[in-house]
């Protein structure tokens, strides 16, 4: 069970910081102003985040589609509805359709998965449960991915499993244009 999440901002974004983040941001599909300008009330975590976040999403040996599954799947399990939020327009974009991004808060067997996918999230369900990969869900894991793509995959899972204890924390409320949680699988 989740505690609640505050109802404001415990941190207000800092206003000139929210309007350079504005004109960068114009024409993205993604709209994360709230997060950069409440980060920025730490310079050095806001950057080391940024660097870090951003290898981890771009760079490395896993595909973007299953960094988006294991991002928007810790998202999920950590209840932090920005981070969910901000990975969705980034999945839709990119990777996934609105129906993936919908099964990806119900249950592994409740999606059309494959083998690899379907370990891939039982790898963030472990480590959102315990910090550690079991061996059984290791063994499965390595059958479909490199030793490279575990370290990225489980590097993925931690930082946004940060990222959202950080925003539901901090309170970050989600900027305009950002969706909320699905309700239901979209219709085909």
């Amino acid at each position: 069970m989740h505690l609640s999440r505050p109802a404001v901002p415990r941190l207000a974004p800092i206003g000139k910081v929210a309007e350079r983040a504005r004109v960068v941001m114009e024409g993205s599909f993604a709209n994360a102003v709230n997060v950069i300008a409440t980060l920025a009330h730490s310079r050095a975590v806001s950057r080391a985040f940024g660097e870090f976040a951003r290898v981890v999403l771009f760079e490395g040996d896993l595909s973007r589609r299953n960094v988006e599954i294991a991002v928007l799947r810790m998202g999920w399990n950590c209840q932090s509805v920005y981070e969910f939020g901000q990975h969705t327009l980034i999945a839709r974009a990119e990777v996934m359709s609105a129906e993936e991004i919908y099964l990806v808060t119900r249950p592994i067997v409740e999606g059309r998965w494959t083998a690899a996918e379907a370990a891939l999230l039982q790898v963030v369900d472990d480590l959102y449960s315990d910090d550690c990969v079991s061996d059984a869900t290791w063994a499965e894991a390595v059958r479909w991915f490199s030793g490279a793509e575990m370290v990225h995959l489980v590097a993925a899972a931690g930082c946004y499993r940060m990222v959202s204890g950080l925003l539901n924390s901090l309170g970050v409320e989600r900027d305009a244009g950002v969706p909320g949680w699905p309700t239901a699988t979209p219709a085909p």
